[in-house]
């Protein structure tokens, strides 16, 4: 028994250990802001001319949400926050943002030299997937709503994957099973997407990723595969609990899982990540890769009401993930 909870505690400490909060957490909230809100989280991130950028989903004293951009030199400290919200949503020209765009997550795609922001448009239809294109986070080309309601947690691979662009999104429709499952949708133009199947499927009863699941980070390009981070949403009696967990899709075939984390790898702990609007709840919607240093940082919306910074290195997530059940 000694033995076997020696070698319990050493695989703990494994998994649990993969990300670091930084010491400044939090390190943006709605007391950083230049003009009143409610609370800012859930940001997109980019590296942009040599610094970091967070586009923070921000809830205004309505409710409803629109995005505005924060820059650092390091991601950590001395942010310059855009004195007035960097894109909104326009309900005139597109009535799927009548109440608000939320959660980006955002892609470098080469091939056409410009950021492709994935957001969810909220209206009285409910959630759906929308998408724009910039070059300098100050103009964007709406291309709208690119799937039907009831979808979210969207986000594109960098490149096209044998002669398609693909994107990882969250429906929630009888036809893609029961509960709220990860799928992927396939596209020539990234207007007309097809061939929807489910990708990640939530798990069920005791799980903590059982019944609802959705992308956070957009995918990672590694040597041995895809590497996803996506949160698992469990109900208990005290309500919601959101953790974190990852998955190594194949690099020429991501609809094929090689492996798949059973536990979650980073969930609420601090006063910060409990205590909040959503008490709970760590929503990251990005990450960024230093190559030369290895470390990965990862922004996330903080019990829906501030931005915080874990870091890890890429070399210890995938020696984990590669460890991992196949499925």
């Amino acid at each position: 028994m000694t033995q076997f909870i020696s070698k319990l505690r050493s695989y703990d400490n494994t998994y649990m250990d993969l990300f670091f909060r930084h010491k400044n957490n939090p390190i943006l909230s709605a007391k950083d802001w230049p003009y009143p809100v409610n609370t800012v989280f859930n940001p997109g991130v980019a590296m942009y001319k040599g610094k970091v950028l967070l586009l923070a989903r921000v809830e205004d004293r309505r409710g409803f949400s629109h995005l505005t951009k924060a820059v650092s030199d390091f991601g950590i400290v001395n942010w310059i926050i855009g004195s007035l919200p960097t894109f909104s949503g326009d309900p005139d020209n597109y009535p799927e943002e009548a109440w608000g765009v939320e959660d980006p997550r955002i892609t470098w795609i080469e091939e056409i030299s410009k950021f492709a922001v994935t957001y969810t448009a909220y209206s009285p239809a409910g959630p759906s997937v929308s998408l724009a294109l910039t070059t300098d986070f100050v103009e964007f080309e709406r291309m709208g709503s690119i799937l039907p309601a009831e979808d979210k947690d969207a986000a594109l691979f960098p490149r096209r994957i044998n002669g398609k662009w693909i994107l990882i999104h969250r429906p929630i429709t009888a036809m893609h099973g029961p509960g709220a499952n990860i799928c992927c949708s396939y596209s020539y133009d990234m207007k007309n997407w097809t061939d929807t199947k489910v990708l990640i499927p939530s798990r069920a009863g005791a799980w903590w990723d059982a019944n609802k699941v959705g992308l956070s980070a957009p995918p990672l390009e590694t040597p041995d595969g895809w590497l996803v981070l996506y949160h698992g949403c469990r109900q208990t009696a005290a309500g919601s609990i959101y953790r974190l967990g990852l998955v190594l899709l194949d690099l020429e075939d991501p609809g094929i899982i090689l492996n798949r984390s059973d536990e979650w790898i980073f969930g609420p702990l601090n006063d910060y990540e409990t205590r909040g609007d959503v008490g709970g709840a760590v929503f990251p919607c990005g990450w960024i890769h230093d190559e030369k240093t290895g470390i990965i940082k990862m922004y996330y919306g903080a019990a829906d009401s501030c931005i915080a910074l874990a870091t890890a290195n890429l070399k210890d997530l995938m020696n984990y993930i590669k460890s991992c059940p196949d499925k």
